[in-house]
């Protein structure tokens, strides 16, 4: 397992540096450049500062190297778009992305794997006819879309804000308050996210347990006279666990990536809001930064996955150690 954990580290930092690199690259070789963020009545010597100030001035791989020097000691550079270092605005944006990941997360896997569940062998057959419609319908639907009518609910009904993460002024709330604001706050994105990835989920783990159900020691359990509760939940099911490990770790790095969509949709002030902000306005600095903590997320969520597969599964521990 040390092996095992030494490989993914070392493609972990891997998969950063070129993520980070290459949209720090492809933004700055791209036409035009951040200057033109000043307006058609900026005055030359204006524009000629500012680019020296940024690097723009230099050549592409210059710049790179430069930048790539200082991000290894965690120094993003300064944002153009809120003149602040890029490192102060990625802290707050990564930790609201994975509050709305983790509750996201919770909603897909818990749902998604109970209603697999049902409708790979503990529901009837009426309720496994209408999960698998259901999950049909869900799997289908882009985020984008579920975001809308999400939001056209709440703005119709009330029920829950339209967007955001928290209410005018919740900032002098005390900190129970504000903290049952924002749990009022990210059901609608959090749903958003995860009524997606509950139906793969489900799909998953229906034709997982499906496949479990027919096995050896599975009929071994039932001819010895237990129940059929216990027969799927305490036999079948942990058996059929390794796909929903496989992609978990994917999963959980998509989540924590950061949704430009959902976060936008939503004004949710996220990772993923934050990307498309820089990337609109041409932000070099920011949208590598962006890049780079994205990355990081994508590749501690497959380490996750990957060590949550070798707890459930044997033989990926002796792969790991062979």
């Amino acid at each position: 397992m040390r092996a095992f954990l030494v490989r993914r580290v070392a493609f972990a930092l891997v998969l950063v540096a070129c993520a980070s690199s290459t949209a720090f690259l492809l933004t700055r070789a791209a036409p035009g450049d951040l200057t033109s963020q000043l307006g058609p009545l900026a005055k030359a010597s204006e524009v000629a500062a500012t680019r020296a100030r940024f690097g723009l001035d230099q050549p592409l791989l210059v710049q790179w190297a430069k930048w790539a020097g200082r991000a290894v000691q965690l120094d993003f550079g300064d944002s153009f778009l809120y003149n602040r270092p890029v490192a102060a605005l990625l802290g707050p944006a990564a930790l609201n992305t994975a509050l709305l990941a983790v509750v996201a997360l919770a909603f897909a896997a818990g749902g998604g794997v109970f209603l697999g569940v049902l409708s790979g062998g503990a529901g009837r057959g009426g309720t496994r006819a209408l999960i698998r419609a259901l999950s049909a319908l869900c799997v289908s639907l882009p985020p984008l879309l579920t975001s809308l009518v999400f939001v056209f609910i709440a703005a119709r009904t009330g029920v829950l804000p339209t967007g955001g993460m928290s209410s005018a002024g919740a900032s002098d709330l005390s900190w129970g308050a504000w903290l049952a604001d924002v749990a009022w706050h990210i059901p609608l994105p959090a749903l958003a996210l995860a009524l997606p990835i509950a139906a793969t989920f489900e799909r998953l783990q229906s034709q997982a347990l499906g496949e479990v159900v027919h096995q050896p020691f599975v009929a071994a359990a039932r001819a010895r006279g237990v129940p059929g509760p216990a027969l799927i939940w305490r036999h079948a099911w942990p058996a059929s666990l390794r796909p929903i490990c496989a992609v978990f770790g994917v999963v959980i790095g998509t989540l924590l990536s950061g949704s430009f969509v959902v976060e936008y949709v939503t004004t949710w002030p996220g990772l993923g809001r934050l990307m498309y902000e820089a990337l609109r306005a041409r932000d070099i600095y920011l949208v590598a930064g962006c890049a780079a903590v994205g990355s990081a997320f994508l590749a501690g969520g497959t380490l996750a996955g990957d060590l949550l597969l070798a707890a459930v599964d044997p033989r990926v521990r002796e792969e790991a150690g062979a």
